[in-house]
């Protein structure tokens, strides 16, 4: 019998006084938001990197917020994915690369987010993915519908990297990739709107086969303004847990 995959739920960042008092209590510090995070959710997409490479001072403070399993997921620096356009990787993925190392079995999937107006090109996509390490996740969120045909499909999954599913966003893969190219499925819940109980439960029956193929899930909510969608990320896990 296969061994049941792990799932991973959480929300694209943390620091937001805004979520209180709905999901953070009153009395908790900012400077206390993710260790109060860590004790409810035990995986973070962190999108500070991609604007600021990660320092040993950044690493030294999420390591020490956060128990042994938390998983952080990094969003990689637009210098890779918007500035270069995923061209010349040898020379930009190990910058990044050196500073995310520092979190060790903490680092979870890098995601790659390309510019929406970046359209299909199989040759600069094989180089990108050629230049990445092997011992980590890499997930790749393009949005432009030109990406997704067999032959990128095909080119990601040679390579392991999950096809990101972004919900809410104007161009999201089909969300039938999930998983589709990786061990793992890599999904963004990103509706303005927020999650109603009914969308989390739809949810939970899309990635409920996958984990009963053996396929890890992340999946992480968008950073709403009241922190509801921190509440539907626990109400997820819990579905996906039981």
């Amino acid at each position: 019998m296969m061994p049941k995959g792990k799932s991973f739920v959480g929300t694209s960042g943390w620091s937001y006084t805004s979520w209180k008092p709905v999901f953070y209590p009153q009395e908790v510090k900012s400077k206390d938001f993710l260790r109060y995070y860590a004790t409810r959710l035990k995986t973070l997409e962190i999108n500070y990197t991609f604007n600021h490479l990660p320092t040993e001072k950044n690493i030294a403070s999420w390591r020490e917020a956060t128990p042994p399993e938390f998983l952080f997921a990094l969003k990689a620096s637009q210098h890779i994915t918007h500035v270069r356009q995923l061209q010349e990787p040898a020379e930009t993925l190990p910058i990044f690369f050196d500073r995310a190392r520092p979190l060790g079995d903490r680092l979870g999937p890098v995601l790659f987010q390309t510019p929406p107006w970046l359209k299909r090109d199989d040759d600069r996509l094989a180089g990108f993915l050629a230049s990445l390490p092997r011992d980590l996740r890499a997930a790749l969120e393009v949005r432009d519908p030109s990406w997704y045909v067999n032959d990128v499909f095909e080119l990601l999954a040679t390579a392991g990297v999950a096809l990101v599913h972004a919900e809410g966003e104007k161009a999201p893969s089909p969300v039938e990739t999930l998983g589709a190219t990786a061990p793992f499925a890599y999904a963004r819940l990103r509706r303005r709107e927020g999650y109603t109980n009914d969308d989390v439960a739809a949810w939970s029956g899309r990635f409920r086969p996958l984990l009963e193929m053996g396929k890890d899930v992340y999946a992480y909510f968008r950073h709403d303004d009241t922190g509801a969608n921190a509440l539907s990320a626990e109400r997820l896990r819990d579905l996906l847990a039981a």
